[in-house]
């Protein structure tokens, strides 16, 4: 059997044909029996659970929620959900 890994790579590229308006019926059709047939979303959730947050580097993630407060293309509620995460990481109050 190969690694969940691998069957999530190959997920990726099913769900791409899946997506792609030049890929015929039957192709798409295929491409469905092989993800349910590789687990749907499983390898997703497996792999996620393998690595855990101990992958996420608290610098960087505090960077990404600091850029999403000031990008102009996320709302006001996403903004305020990632002031409250943000202070969440720093154990301070949320930034406004």
């Amino acid at each position: 059997m190969s690694s969940t890994e691998d069957r999530l790579n190959a997920l990726r590229g099913y769900k791409a044909t899946l997506n792609n308006p030049n890929t015929s019926d039957e192709a798409k059709q295929n491409a469905q029996a092989m993800i349910e047939q590789l687990g749907g979303d499983q390898p997703r959730e497996e792999l996620y659970n393998l690595r855990g947050d101990a992958t996420k580097d608290p610098t960087r993630v505090a960077g990404g929620l600091k850029a999403a407060q000031s990008n102009p293309g996320v709302s006001q509620q996403g903004k305020k959900a990632a002031g409250q995460k943000l202070g969440q990481l720093s154990g301070e109050a949320p930034e406004e």
